[in-house]
């Protein structure tokens, strides 16, 4: 059948651009009008099923040129494609299928999974709910979701998913039961994620998937011994795959073998054409280990060239930008004098915001708090976050954050500042960090990066919460941002120079709001941590309203999990090689410190 004269559309499907990517729901003719076609798409259907790809992917041409929107046909192109390794266009059919056919619980399972190995964690999880209230009582829907949303760090809700799935399914598949793990070690219940690796492994010894996420608990559990004794069984599974390779050289890291560790990343770098970005990155902390800080730095760059290449993503500059003018053209004093507040809780427990630009050192300063009985650990809430997106609707204003916020001045709308407090303490109460009308736990912490920008609605909303900011060399926090994959701040870790200018960014719109509003705050600079640990952290806790407790002091012995890519500093003894280390990397960091140097004066430091 001879073609429409368009030019091929430039996803890859294989069709024009007006019946692909380019075509209107809105031209789609009856259905009725496309059943003559109904024996050329069986033959294409037929003809995949046969293994005859040739064949069903030109028939199936030939039908959607016609009938573009046949969710029939358009599986077969989909599964085509998807065979080729022809990724976009194989993204592209699939949200078709998903738009014409929003019921599909076949087409919403597939566009979520695709999704979830993208990392659009957002769109995942709503094709993810989709896929719930398609089919509430099919295990495949519930499983979904449970890994949407351990991925999205919900992982006390993404249990309850998990549990669901096998309930429904009626057996212990050991694929579910080893995300079901990786879930639980999440939210520090190592023992219990043990066990069902160890169930998983039972049912399939040699899963590849299981092995190494026992590894990663043990690792993240120090029992670096079981680490590797599992990782002798992975290797003697799959000896060259990459992943295998690079958990060992991560063990071996961690027990201080750095030569060992590096061995193993040429090996991997000797069996492929180009590291992976996070394999960059370890090899970068390996070399920074032994002193060899100029091939670390190199290593690091090519991490981040690597991590733009392969993810298309880089900083936000504009985006960050407007939305910092925006906050500081709002929270100005008069205007707040002007606002009211959330009233208190006193049958809750209330939040400790743990503030710092990421790498600061704030997980450091949670794991020394939550170290004390009466504070609970809350690590990284992205309720500050969620209440932003849905401010507009809570309050009922045309307006987007934060000039939705002017609605408080209206009568009706005086006592809303509650609701939003009530929405974050149910959420955080969802999440497993507190419960209601507990007598032991009197605080929990929130050490969301970058929650410091959003520190005029924190104070309204928790006006007597104490907001402990960590600061750091910036040089240090830059460098460090720099070594490590992190997508905070509207991508600014994807390089150096944008790294130094969102936190220029960042630390301008704070000194904003401490000579604009009245805020319960307290810097503390990590170096003080380091060299008068007991002296800083009795301080702290005067300032949270706490008795000082010994156990603060031994926060390496905190057995929850740090889940950050600090999880590995603060399981050792307090140490200072990490402070002041961007004297090793200075001819690397050269392009920022003119960026920096204000800061860096306005803070006390030099360089």
């Amino acid at each position: 059948m001879q073609r429409i004269g368009h030019q091929v559309c430039p996803c890859g499907s294989g069709l024009s651009r007006p019946r692909c990517c380019e075509l209107d729901p809105d031209t789609l003719g009856a259905t009725a009008a496309s059943l003559l076609l109904a024996p050329l798409e069986e033959q294409a259907a037929k003809a995949w099923r046969a293994g005859e790809t040739e064949t069903a992917e030109r028939l199936a041409l030939d039908v959607l040129e016609l009938a573009p929107g046949r969710t029939v046909t358009l599986r077969v192109l989909y599964e085509t494609r998807k065979s080729q390794g022809r990724r976009p266009a194989a993204e592209a059919l699939i949200r078709r299928i998903a738009t014409l056919d929003p019921n599909n619980f076949w087409a919403t399972n597939e566009i979520t999974l695709l999704l979830l190995r993208k990392g659009d964690l957002p769109e995942a999880e709503r094709h993810a709910r989709n896929a719930v209230r398609i089919a509430p009582d099919n295990a495949q829907s519930h499983y979904l979701m449970g890994l949407v949303l351990t991925e999205a760090y919900r992982p006390a809700m993404a249990e309850y998913h998990y549990i669901r799935a096998l309930e429904l399914s009626g057996g212990r598949d050991p694929v579910v039961l080893a995300n079901f793990a990786l879930c639980l070690k999440n939210q520090g219940k190592i023992q219990a994620a043990r066990s069902l690796y160890q169930e998983s492994l039972s049912a399939a010894p040699d899963s590849l998937h299981a092995l190494m996420g026992a590894v990663r608990l043990e690792e993240a559990d120090r029992n670096l011994a079981a680490a590797n004794s599992l990782l002798d069984r992975a290797e003697a599974i799959d000896p060259a795959n990459p992943s295998v390779m690079l958990m060992r050289a991560v063990v071996l890291g961690r027990m201080r073998d750095a030569s060992a560790a590096l061995a193993q990343l040429e090996r991997i770098a000797a069996a492929k054409a180009e590291l992976d970005p996070g394999e960059y990155m370890e090899k970068g902390r390996v070399l920074d280990q032994i002193g060899r800080y100029d091939e670390a730095f190199s290593a690091y760059a090519e991490g981040k060239r690597r991590l733009r290449e392969i993810s298309g993503h880089a900083y936000l500059a504009e985006h960050a930008t407007q939305r910092v003018a925006r906050l500081r053209n709002f929270f100005v004093a008069k205007r707040m004098r002007a606002l009211p507040r959330a009233r208190v809780r006193a049958d809750i427990a209330q939040p400790v915001f743990v503030l710092g630009f990421p790498r600061s050192g704030t997980t450091l300063l949670e794991q020394t708090l939550t170290a004390h009985p009466r504070i609970a650990a809350g690590d990284e809430l992205p309720i500050v976050n969620e209440i932003v997106g849905l401010m507009p609707r809570m309050l009922d204003s045309p307006l987007s954050y934060p000039e939705a916020l002017a609605e408080l001045w209206m009568a009706d709308h005086r006592d809303d500042l509650d609701n939003l407090r009530d929405y974050y303490l149910r959420k955080a109460t969802q999440l497993g960090v507190i419960g209601v009308g507990s007598d032991d736990i009197r605080w929990f912490t929130d050490k969301m990066p970058l929650n410091e920008t959003d520190l005029g609605l924190i104070s309204l909303l928790f006006p007597a919460s104490p907001l402990i900011h960590v600061i750091r060399h910036p040089l240090d926090v830059v460098l460090s941002v720099f070594s490590n994959l992190l997508t905070h701040g509207h991508y600014c870790a994807y390089s150096l120079e944008s790294a130094a200018r969102h936190y220029v960014l960042v630390m301008e719109l704070v000194e904003h709001y401490r000579r604009e509003l009245d805020l319960r705050y307290l810097a503390v600079r990590y170096e003080d941590i380091v060299l008068d640990q007991e002296a800083i952290i009795r301080r702290v806790m005067a300032f949270v309203g706490e008795e000082f407790d010994p156990r603060c002091l031994d926060f390496h012995e905190n057995r929850r999990y740090a889940r950050t890519a600090s999880y590995a500093q603060v399981s050792e003894k307090l140490y200072d090689r990490s402070r002041f280390r961007y004297r090793n990397y200075l001819t690397g960091l050269g392009p920022v410190i003119p960026i920096l140097a204000p800061v860096i004066e306005r803070l006390g430091y030099e360089v």
